[in-house]
C-alpha cells in the first residue's frame, strides 16, 4: 500500500553475495561434530578450539563451532563480492579491514546490528571444491515415465548438506534491524508478515534475499521477526530432494535426536522442511525446492499466523513457535515491555495471537 516500506534501501552501503557461514561456541566439540555428521555435514577442518564444517557444493565452509564454556550463537557472516566493498563498508562504518588468521583466511570487516548481534563481512576466504552429490531420485510425474523397470529404494542414511541456505533471528528492535541490513548489506524483502489489524503499524516479519540483479537468489537468505527475546532462531541447509530429505530425517530419529516440525512445504519461499534439535538445543532445518527471485520482484504481504507458515505437513508445533509455557519466556516478555524497544501491550498480543492462530 501506499506510504508502507519498499523493502530496499535506495542506496546501500554494498550487496553482499550470500552467506558465507555462522558461528556457534560450544563446549563439546567431539559430540558437536557426530551430530554434524548425522545431519549431513562434513568436516573440514578441525583443531583443539575450533571446528570448521563445510557442504558438498563448492565454496567456503558453512559452520564454524568454537570451543566455549557455554552453547551460544556468535553470529553470521556475509559474502562480499569483492575486496573494494569491504573498503567501502569499512569506510562507511568507522571500522576497519583486518585479515582473518584462522582455517580459510581472508579479510573480514567486523560489526555490531542494532540488536547487538556480530555481523562478520568477509572476502578472499579459500573455497573448497565440490564433493560428489547425493542424486535426486528420478521421478515418475504425471503421464512421463522417465524410470521404466527400476525401483526406486533410496537409502536411509545421512542426508548430505549442500550448502548453507538461510538464517533466521529474532529481534525486539525488528524496523531498526531490518533497514540497517538493508542499508549495510543491500538485502532486499521478499515478503512482509504483519499482525493482524496492525497493519498500519507496519511489519513484524521479513524474509530478504541477496540482491544479485538478474541472478536469481534464494527467497530469503536472511529472516527476522519481531519478539521477546533477541538471536538465533534457526539456520536451513539444503539437500537434494524430498527422499534425501525424509530418509535422512529417518536416520536422524533411529540416532535419537528430536524433530522439531515436519516435514512439510512452506508458503513463503516455498521449501519442502523439516526442523530438528541438535544436542544443544539449537534448531537446524533440512529443505529442498525452494523459491528463487531475482531483484524484480517487490514485496508481498500477508498476515502473520501459526497456520500460514506452511502450505501441508503438520501443525506447527510449540517447540517450533517458542511458545511453550517457561518461566523464562514470562521472564523475556515482561523484561521487553520494560526496555526501549519496539515490543509494547498491543504488539506482544498481536504476536500471541498470531502464534496461536
Amino acid at each position: 500500500m501506499r506510504g508502507e516500506h519498499p523493502g530496499r534501501a535506495a542506496q546501500p552501503i554494498i550487496k553482499v553475495t550470500d552467506l558465507a557461514w555462522l558461528e556457534f561456541a560450544k563446549p563439546d566439540l567431539d559430540r558437536a561434530e557426530t551430530f554434524a555428521h548425522d545431519f549431513g555435514f562434513t568436516t573440514a577442518a578441525r583443531s583443539d578450539d575450533a571446528l570448521h564444517l563445510r557442504g558438498a557444493l563448492p565454496g567456503t565452509h558453512c559452520l564454524v563451532i568454537r570451543r566455549g564454556p557455554l552453547s551460544r550463537f556468535l553470529g553470521p557472516a556475509f559474502q562480499a563480492a569483492d575486496a573494494a566493498d569491504l573498503d567501502r563498508l569499512a569506510r562507511a562504518t568507522g571500522h576497519r579491514v583486518r585479515p582473518l588468521t584462522e582455517y580459510g583466511g581472508g579479510l573480514s570487516v567486523d560489526l555490531l546490528d542494532p540488536s547487538g548481534l556480530p555481523v562478520r563481512v568477509v572476502h578472499g576466504v579459500t573455497e573448497q571444491p565440490a564433493q560428489p552429490l547425493q542424486r535426486p531420485l528420478t521421478v515418475n510425474a504425471g503421464p512421463a515415465a522417465a524410470r521404466v523397470n527400476a525401483t526406486q529404494r533410496p537409502p536411509r542414511k545421512a542426508a548430505q548438506v549442500e550448502r548453507l541456505g538461510h538464517l533466521v533471528l529474532s529481534t525486539r528492535v525488528f524496523r531498526r534491524a531490518l533497514d540497517w541490513y538493508l542499508e549495510h548489506l543491500g538485502l532486499i524483502v521478499s515478503d512482509f508478515l504483519y499482525l493482524d489489524g496492525q497493519r498500519d503499524r507496519g511489519p513484524t516479519m521479513a524474509f530478504i534475499r541477496c540482491d544479485r540483479g538478474n541472478d536469481p537468489a534464494d527467497h530469503h537468505t536472511l529472516a527476522m521477526h519481531l519478539g521477546p527475546d533477541t538471536g538465533y532462531v534457526h539456520s536451513a541447509y539444503q539437500v537434494a530432494d524430498l527422499d534425501a530429505l525424509a530418509a535422512g530425517g529417518e536416520y536422524l530419529r533411529e540416532r535419537g535426536y528430536r524433530r522439531s516440525w515436519g516435514i512439510g512445504r512452506h508458503i513463503q519461499g516455498s521449501q519442502i522442511f523439516d526442523y530438528w534439535r541438535d544436542p544443544d538445543r539449537f534448531m537446524l532445518e533440512h529443505f529442498t525446492d525452494g523459491d528463487l527471485f531475482d531483484n524484480t520482484l517487490e514485496p508481498g504481504w500477508a498476515a502473520m499466523s501459526a497456520s500460514g507458515l506452511a502450505q501441508w505437513g503438520p501443525p506447527a508445533t510449540r517447540d517450533f513457535l517458542g511458545t511453550r509455557p517457561s518461566p523464562g519466556l514470562l521472564r523475556q516478555a515482561l523484561a521487553a515491555l520494560r526496555e526501549d524497544n519496539e515490543i509494547d501491550r498491543a504488539r506482544l498480543l498481536g504476536l500471541m495471537k498470531a502464534l496461536n492462530s
